[in-house]
């Protein structure tokens, strides 16, 4: 059985969802650079770290590129 509480969830999302797709073009694209920007950076950012945590794990360092001796 499902939790009670992901009908009043999915009750939520859909209000919101009504509510977004009555907004004017321009207010949508105000709230998507508002919202999804800084969380694409944030995750963006995350990943790197994440990423980088693993490379150090391994031993991998960047070499500097393809003209630099190693």
């Amino acid at each position: 059985m499902l939790w009670a509480g992901w009908d009043a969830v999915a009750r939520w999302w859909d209000g919101v969802e009504l509510w977004l797709t009555q907004l004017g073009l321009a207010f949508q694209v105000a709230l998507l650079m508002l919202v999804l920007l800084p969380t694409c950076w944030w995750a963006a950012r995350s990943l790197d770290w994440i990423v980088g945590l693993i490379f150090d794990r391994l031993g991998h360092r960047y070499s500097g590129g393809p003209d630099k001796p190693k």
